[in-house]
């Protein structure tokens, strides 16, 4: 595995920016420099201002824009107002993964066979990033592919809290610190530590079991930061690929996952966090550090290259070093200015070859088939998806006698199928996630606990109120993508009932389904890693495991198939009631 290795305090790499003006508002005797960190997060493989789904500009009712090229022009703006010598700029990771871009060029002509730039690191490159961390979305594709990335990026990569099982040594590089020349003054230095998710040991089990692990994120920073601080950083900021909540996605095994506030609460030494992973917009929060007192600040530049967080650090000399006298952030839209040529010149040739990707005809549908009301009813175009995995897995067992089903999630409510061609991103725009087919054995009673922690997605609906849609599902904030559907058996939902106690008339061929009766389940990597926290999953027998990526799959089984018609595969086998009566 090809890693960005530690350097150890010697050897820092320190990188000589040009001379910082002091501000005019030093009190007498004491001079005072404004230091500015800008910061990105969950780009995503957004470059350019593009939907690949749709194939046309990206758009959303709020008028947002993505992509680093709206990022760059967002970027050099600011580095002309402040003077790029008084500038930073950081990212906290989910980077090479998310759009058709990446997709194409980590497996359909990936860059660790053909030798060229990802697109990612072509543009970031030419942006003048300072400092990446890893996400938990880098490590999707593999560790070959994110070495070859590391290796690309001009700026290093951070991942503290990733280390080799065996040694327990960083495997990315922890820290960088960062110097800006004062002139006639002591130089700046600004250390960035980079802390992953946690949650990769769960998410990417495949990739990194038994190769990587993934320390806490507190524990981590109380280990990284006095090493900073002793090398004689003025300012510590942390990039982390966590939110702020201090809730997991997933059980009590591993580290919290969304741990950035508990950092900044719990670690000395903190001036700043930098944080990503859920998506969310925070301009400015401060947090009170337990041990110090002091206030720390948090910003997350929401997703995608919409937003750009600018944080601000005033320090001030006082006794022959700098101290941070005043600090504040605030969140810029990308959508204030246009895409920079530049970035949007760079990346054309790679854009153009994805772009006639996704528009290759696959298949013919016999009508158009949308996923809008797959949240809350079985529809043709979720069971596709469980027709192909079935068949996946039929074929790939050939001596198997036990029943097979299929799990699948609505993972999008725009994917439509249109009447006639279907494409590559018709099929994309259904599928959105990189998952990998597996099966594993689970007993009649293991799907029924199975189904009843899937049912927790509903709220509950009393007798005689009006079905609002709107208000049905995502009860306690659960993601669409957590909602599993099951196909294979029949069942009903009755969210008239509390949580736990919904799932009704559950049988296998218009038979009650004994408590002991075995099944093969198709499910996602995702799930069967413990995404999501079901029930059994993760110490379920595995009975086929080739890797096969799901997108994959539905695109090859559209093309052998020619056709798409509802007949050969639609089966209404769920559905929501209230009291035993049909909701719909």
């Amino acid at each position: 595995m090809q890693t960005n290795r530690l350097v150890l305090p010697g050897a820092v790499a320190l990188t000589a920016l040009a001379l910082v003006a002091p501000s005019a508002q030093a009190a007498a005797g004491e001079k005072t420099v404004t230091v500015t960190v800008m910061g990105t997060s969950d780009l995503h493989s957004n470059v350019l201002n593009w939907d690949y789904f749709k194939d046309a500009a990206y758009a959303d009712k709020a008028g947002n824009k993505v992509g680093l090229a709206q990022v760059s022009s967002l970027v050099d703006k600011i580095r002309a107002e402040r003077g790029a010598d008084h500038t930073l700029l950081f990212d906290s990771g989910d980077t090479i993964q998310g759009t058709p871009l990446a997709y194409y060029y980590a497996k359909v002509e990936p860059i660790t066979t053909t030798g060229d730039t990802h697109p990612m690191a072509k543009a970031m490159n030419a942006i003048g990033y300072d400092a990446v961390t890893l996400g938990n979305h880098e490590f999707n594709y593999g560790l070959p592919l994110l070495a070859t990335w590391v290796r690309q990026m001009k700026a290093p990569v951070l991942g503290a809290n990733a280390v080799y099982e065996r040694s327990g040594l960083p495997a990315y590089k922890p820290f960088v610190i960062k110097t800006m020349k004062v002139a006639g003054e002591k130089p700046i230095k600004v250390g960035v530590l980079g802390l992953t998710n946690p949650g990769v040991a769960i998410w990417d089990k495949a990739n990194v079991e038994g190769r990587l692990r993934f320390t806490d994120l507190v524990e981590s920073a109380k280990k990284w930061v006095p090493v900073i601080r002793g090398l004689g950083a003025d300012v510590v900021v942390v990039t982390a690929h966590a939110g702020d909540s201090g809730l997991s996605s997933y059980g009590g095994d591993l580290p919290v996952e969304n741990a950035s506030a508990m950092v900044a609460e719990q670690v000395p030494g903190v001036d700043a966090v930098l944080f990503g992973h859920a998506h969310n917009e925070v301009a400015q929060r401060f947090v009170t550090n337990k041990v110090t007192g002091r206030q720390v600040l948090l910003t997350e530049p929401g997703k995608w290259g919409q937003r750009l967080s600018v944080m601000d650090f005033q320090l001030t000399k006082r006794q022959g070093r700098w101290t941070v006298t005043g600090k504040s952030s605030t969140t810029l839209n990308t959508n204030t200015v246009q895409e920079d040529p530049k970035i949007v010149e760079l990346l054309k040739p790679q854009h153009d070859t994805t772009v006639g990707y996704v528009n290759k005809v696959v298949a013919k549908s016999s009508q158009e088939l949308s996923a809008a009301e797959s949240p809350y009813k079985d529809t043709p175009i979720l069971d596709y998806i469980q027709k192909v995995q079935t068949e996946t897995v039929k074929q790939a067992l050939p001596g198997n006698t036990l029943p097979v089903l299929s799990i699948a999630a609505p993972f999008s409510r725009t994917a439509v199928f249109p009447a006639g061609d279907v494409r590559v991103r018709d099929v994309a725009g259904l599928y959105v996630y990189d998952n990998t087919l597996l099966a594993i054995k689970m007993t009649g009673a293991q799907i029924k606990d199975y189904l009843e922690h899937s049912a927790r997605y509903f709220n509950q609906l009393a007798p005689g109120d009006p079905v609002d849609v709107s208000k049905l599902t995502n009860a306690g904030n659960t993601p669409d993508y957590n909602y599993d559907q099951l196909s294979g058996v029949s069942y009903d939902i009755d969210v008239a009932k509390p949580a736990g106690q919904r799932i009704t008339g559950l049988t296998y061929e218009g038979a009650p389904i004994p408590a002991d009766k075995e099944f093969v389940v198709a499910i996602n990597n995702y799930r069967q890693s413990g995404g999501g926290g079901f029930p059994h999953v993760t110490t379920a027998p595995v009975l086929y495991n080739a890797q096969v990526e799901i997108r994959q799959a539905l695109i090859e089984y559209a093309t052998a198939q020619g056709t798409i018609d509802p007949a050969d595969f639609a089966a209404s086998n769920w559905k929501l009631t209230r009291d035993g009566q049909p909701l719909f």
